[in-house]
Order: C-alpha cells, then structure tokens, then sequence
C-alpha cells in the first residue's frame, strides 16, 4: 500500500470561510489528492474522525475558550506539523474583536462569556501551541495553501 500524507482539518472560533474554501479546493483536486493523502480526521467529509498519527493538522479559527485551548493542544500532541489557517487563527481577528471592548462593553456581555464558558481574551493558535506554517487571508489564500499542500507531500515523502 502506498504511503499516504494523513491531514487533518480543524475549525474553532470564525466563520469557517477557509473551511468552506477548502471544501470547493477538494471539488477540484479531490480525484489526485485521494491518491496521496489520507483524510484522517475532517469532519466536513467523514462522521468517524482519527485524531492519533496526524502528518500535518490544519487548525482554522481563534481560541475563545479552555476547552478549546485543550483540543488544540491535543491535536498539536498527535500531529507532526501544524498550520495555523486564515486571519483568525494566526492573528485573531476577527474573532478577537472583544478583546479589545470598553469596560462597559465587557461588562455587557459578561454574561454570554459565563454562559458559554469562554475565556476572558481570545487568543491566536501560535499563544497556546507551536505551529509549524501559516496560511494567511479571510478566506485563506489559496495558492499559499496548495504551495503547503505540495511541500508537505515532498517533506514526508509522498511525492
């Protein structure tokens, strides 16, 4: 059996606009890419996910809650590069917007942040975890992601 480059996509705090660009990048290249890389863990495409073994995790979105720090920390645990995916997630915008509220603003929706159990600040994927590339844009740009794509299956030996 052919070696396989195993990915996984991650999505937390946005609005999933690089998810969404993802999924029309697989309209076009999902027949080659089949061939060279095991979706291991995508939930846009499979209801059973494998988090253990990942080559590379793309991880889109900010991090607004513990929980959420945690399941970033695990994915960056069980994977061997990790790529932080569009503006929210190498910056933290916009999805960081709160962060930079008046105190009467804070204290305003100070009951949603209890509610939902979220961190005081938002933060980037690079506060809480290493990562290894970036992708910028909100959507990511596309051609700095098939760029990565084409690194990472030469770095791991696929192509």
């Amino acid at each position: 059996m052919k070696k396989k480059l195993k990915i996984g996509w991650f999505s937390f705090s946005c609005c999933e606009d690089s998810t969404i660009l993802f999924t029309e990048l697989l309209n076009d290249h999902f027949i080659e890419w089949s061939k060279v890389i095991e979706f291991q863990h995508i939930r846009i495409l499979r209801k059973s996910n494998k988090l253990k073994g990942l080559d590379v995790a793309f991880v889109e979105g900010a991090i607004a809650s513990k929980s959420d720090a945690l399941k970033l920390k695990e994915i960056r645990d069980n994977s061997k590069k990790l790529v932080a995916i569009g503006s929210c997630a190498i910056n933290g915008m916009p999805s960081a917007q709160r962060n930079q509220f008046d105190p009467k603003t804070k204290k305003e929706i100070e009951f949603l942040i209890k509610r939902f159990s979220l961190s005081k600040n938002v933060k980037t994927v690079s506060d809480i975890v290493k990562i290894d590339d970036k992708v910028p844009g909100c959507p990511m740009n596309e051609e700095v992601f098939l760029k990565l794509i084409n690194k990472y299956l030469k770095d791991f030996n696929i192509i």
